[in-house]
């Protein structure tokens, strides 16, 4: 990889480049190896399908039912989970106002151990006081709403959320929300507690963690690097204790790639589980979906959010909304016994060797509780890094054309970069890619009706340095980002499950295992990723400025 991490003047000066018709196409060329566009352009014509308007996830077989009926219990965990917070506040031991109250102190006194800078960009602290009385009445009485009444829960800023802005990343958006999204809506409802908007990275852009238009957190274990995106604020909330789940969103590892960096547990559902009414980053690879604690977090999320939606007409592509939900939580219990899961040796070779290791212990883990191991070779896989950018990028820069021609100078360098480097793509190239997409959906579908899970890293090297004196820095690291979306993207191409599981550590830095599911197949994900939880293969060191409630 061209190793081309820029800051300011660097940067200014590459992005002027960039967004000169002349200078573009030679720095197109270095950039795109990074993404190995070379070869998704050399494709035979059987690696490429028909273009969709919509890309709808192929299911391989019916959804997997191996160890139902069991029930190996909810794994033990020394965090501060949705479910001990529940039984805490129907035990009296506190209340979800004393929860959120210690929420706010935490912000108000700066306590975020090595992330530095608070995980929140702006605060509704009426708003959730007001949600957390009404909460502590209902334990009083015994009458929660849902598995997330009284629980904060932060909202990624792409969602809106009636009286705040929805900057997403930006500093351009400052207009107030006058409703709340699908998915905050349902949060209300369910008697959740919303703290506030959690950073993201500039239109969802940046997997790093990089954003230099605020004072932007850092990774909950250092301070010297990035905590990932773009669903960086929600992973960091987590990571610190403020809260045992976040909603987050996907675009190219964007929940994945954050829970990773921070030793968390992410889930990308099957594409559309949540709906996007009221999220401003609406397009065909975009996911919502929690990253939290552990895997009944994820699950807790799951179930008071996804849903059939009227306005979002795409929720209506999962064939099972009748009787899915249900089983989400058994899953938890399932146990991995009779599991099939195709090991992608291939993807495991493009990780470094420490993140290659931990992956293939956490594995052989799995093995010897009953799970059986079988090597695929899927090819088509090593373009997917290829096709998502040329999907995610483009879809955001078209959105996004009108504020970037009103708002230029307030719109950040790498950004610019980015969009004035895709005005380098042909139509052809780009309906080439969306032909190859689908290819890559049909291959995949084969594939995982031969096995029942998929297994590869969540990321192909460590957290990307981000020191503290690069704050408000315009900085872009090519290289390091192609590497972090390395093994997510095909994720977001097919739109099929994948989980990011911690499963290590390697120079004080956590490593992510991923596990992708068969289409509307998230039952099987977690429970995969709860017997890991199990087993103990999670069970990471906490961060520094890790903090309890109980």
């Amino acid at each position: 990889m061209a190793d081309l991490r820029l800051t300011d003047r660097q940067l200014a000066a590459v992005r002027a480049l960039a967004e000169n018709p002349v200078s573009r196409r030679a720095l197109w060329a270095v950039v795109s190896k990074d993404f190995n566009l070379a070869e998704l352009e050399a494709l035979p014509a059987s690696d490429r399908g028909r273009v969709e308007e919509v890309p709808r996830p192929l299911q391989g077989k019916a959804p997997r039912s191996w160890g139902d009926g069991d029930d190996l219990g909810v794994p033990e965990t020394t965090r501060c989970t949705g479910a001990r917070l529940r039984k805490a506040y129907l035990e009296g031991q506190t209340t979800p106002v004393e929860v959120l109250e210690a929420v706010l102190s935490r912000e108000a006194q700066g306590d975020f151990g090595p992330s530095t800078y608070s995980p929140f960009i702006a605060l509704d602290e009426a708003g959730a006081r007001a949600a957390a009385e009404a909460s502590a009445a209902r334990y009083k009485d015994g009458k929660p709403l849902s598995p997330l009444d009284g629980i904060p829960v932060p909202i990624k800023d792409q969602m809106h959320m009636n009286g705040l802005p929805t900057r997403g990343g930006g500093v351009w958006r400052t207009e107030r929300a006058t409703e709340d999204s699908a998915v905050v809506a349902r949060l209300r409802s369910g008697g959740a507690v919303l703290p506030g908007k959690a950073h993201a990275t500039e239109n969802g852009m940046n997997p790093l963690g990089y954003n230099p238009n605020f004072d932007y957190p850092r990774n909950v274990y250092s301070n010297g690097h990035g905590a990932g995106g773009s669903s960086t604020g929600s992973a960091v909330a987590v990571g610190l204790g403020l809260a045992p789940v976040a909603v987050s969103t996907d675009g190219g590892g964007s929940i994945r790639i954050p829970a990773a960096m921070n030793g968390l547990f992410g889930l990308k559902p099957t594409f559309n589980r949540f709906s996007r009414y009221g999220d401003i980053w609406y397009g065909t690879v975009g996911h919502t979906g929690p990253i939290g604690q552990s895997a009944s977090d994820l699950v807790d999320l799951m179930e008071v959010c996804s849903g059939r939606d009227e306005r979002d007409p795409l929720t209506h592509f999962a064939p099972d909304w009748d009787d899915v939900v249900p089983t989400w939580r058994p899953a938890i219990g399932r146990g991995i016994k009779g599991c099939r899961i195709g090991v992608l040796r291939d993807e495991l070779r493009d990780a470094t060797p420490a993140i290659a290791a931990a992956c293939v212990d956490a594995l052989e883990a799995l093995e010897k509780e009953g799970a059986v191991l079988v090597d695929v070779h899927i090819p088509l896989l090593r373009v997917a890094n290829a096709i998502g950018p040329l999907v995610i990028a483009g879809e955001s820069a078209s959105n996004a054309s009108d504020d970037l021609e009103r708002n230029r100078s307030a719109i950040s360098d790498e950004l610019r970069l980015i969009y004035g480097l895709l005005h380098s793509v042909t139509a052809q190239q780009h309906l080439r890619g969306l032909r190859t997409r689908t290819r890559l959906r049909e291959v995949m579908a084969a594939a995982i009706a031969e096995v029942d899970l998929f297994a590869l890293p969540a990321h192909a090297r460590l957290a990307a340095p981000y020191p503290l004196r690069e704050n408000r820095m315009q900085v872009a690291d090519t290289a390091w980002t192609a590497s972090m979306t390395r093994f997510n993207f095909v994720g977001n191409l097919t739109g099929l499950p994948a989980a990011s599981i911690p499963v290590g550590m390697d120079d004080g830095l956590p490593i992510g295992l991923q596990l992708l599911g068969d289409a509307w197949d998230e039952a099987s994900v977690i429970a995969a990723t709860a017997h890991l939880e199990r087993l103990e293969v999670t069970a990471l060191p906490k961060s520094p400025g890790y903090r309890s409630f109980i």
